[in-house]
């Protein structure tokens, strides 16, 4: 084993998330609700982030890099139980933001960024896909999109403004999370108790 297991993330580290989404009131309204439920997002995001930069680095080969990003997709994506439905729900998002994060990554990974189009062009044919109600491929096109923002396309939000809620636009809140983790991958900190 060329890197030691859980080096990019852990079941630890996702379980102390939902411990503190499971002891605080949530309200998707309040900021600090909805900045808790980001961070938490951001936070795999950046895990992912650092995957990819090592294995850009050459710090990974990519049969072990994917297998870390498949290590960190079976922690986050695992189901989650709470006693408030709410909660699950609010988590259940951010676990469908981040789905398309992970196929980004190992796309990249083991194709390379996709040539056909600019980030923008992706998610545009996602939204047309999801409108004709071809869920697939419009989540092959969020990866795609997702690809370039790895590769340092950049993601620009008012596109992401203009989708109609769904799908696609919890994906591409995602490639946001992405986008961010890229460019600054800092650990967000799970005790960030900052008022």
């Amino acid at each position: 084993m060329s890197a030691p297991p859980n080096e990019f993330y852990s079941e630890e580290r996702w379980q102390n998330w939902l411990d503190r989404i499971s002891d605080e009131e949530l309200d998707p309204e309040d900021e600090d609700s909805a900045r808790l439920l980001l961070n938490l997002q951001d936070d795999a995001a950046i895990a992912v982030a650092k995957v990819v930069s090592a294995y850009d680095d050459g710090d990974l080969d990519a049969e072990t890099a994917v297998e870390e990003i498949d290590d960190i997709r079976e922690i986050v994506l695992g189901e989650v139980e709470f006693e408030d439905e709410e909660k699950e729900l609010l988590v259940d998002d951010v676990q469908t933001s981040l789905v398309c994060v992970f196929y980004a990554a190992e796309e990249y990974v083991t194709g390379g960024p996709a040539e056909e189009a600019s980030v923008e062009e992706y998610v545009r044919a996602a939204a047309d896909a999801e409108a004709e109600e071809n869920v697939d491929a419009a989540l092959g096109y969020v990866v795609q999109a997702g690809t370039r923002i790895i590769d340092d396309d950049e993601l620009d939000l008012t596109v992401a403004e203009e989708l109609e809620y769904g799908l696609v636009s919890t994906w591409v809140n995602g490639l946001d999370s992405l986008q961010s983790a890229m460019s600054d991958p800092e650990v967000v900190e799970e005790d960030d108790e900052e008022e």
